[in-house]
């Protein structure tokens, strides 16, 4: 009974391990991202969680803050519009400083964005982890932004 026992722990240990996503995982996810994105893929939608929470943080001209919160569906629907204007434009967002960190069962990575049409750089993260079925998804994302229509996203 304790060989059982002893073989049962070391399975659900073992299958556990294997079943964890790492790092290295939760950054090469990211970077598929990057790249749909930036190519500007009819499958980014994919890469959210349906009930993913969108955040933007937008810095208004005189330097104040405000944080804009939307869900996926609103803002899959605002990537839509979006998307032909940026592909034009060869819009592009590149994201440097990568760091990990481990939230829970996902990954956190936090970085800087720098949009294709500024020179500047500002904080960004994205919460990764898997769904119900074991695909990794975007769960959380945040962004700063210069980009005032966001503003539309604040509830009154």
């Amino acid at each position: 009974m304790k060989k059982f026992f002893i073989t049962l722990f070391t399975l659900i240990i073992g299958l556990s391990a294997n079943a964890a996503v790492t790092a290295d995982q939760a950054l090469s996810f990211f970077s598929k991202y990057i790249e749909a994105a930036n190519t500007y893929s009819e499958d980014i939608i994919g890469f959210y969680s349906p009930d993913a929470k969108i955040i933007r943080v937008v810095v208004k001209p005189d330097g104040t803050k405000v944080t804009a919160d939307t869900n996926m569906k609103k803002y899959a629907e605002q990537m839509r519009i979006g998307a032909n204007l940026a592909k034009m434009r060869k819009y592009k967002n590149f994201y440097t400083d990568r760091k990990v960190t481990k939230v829970g069962n996902d990954y956190k990575i936090t970085c800087l964005r720098q949009p294709s049409t500024s020179e500047y750089k500002i904080p960004a993260y994205f919460v990764i982890g898997e769904d119900a079925n074991g695909k990794l998804k975007i769960k959380e994302e945040m962004m700063y932004t210069k980009n005032q229509a966001f503003l539309k996203f604040i509830k009154k």
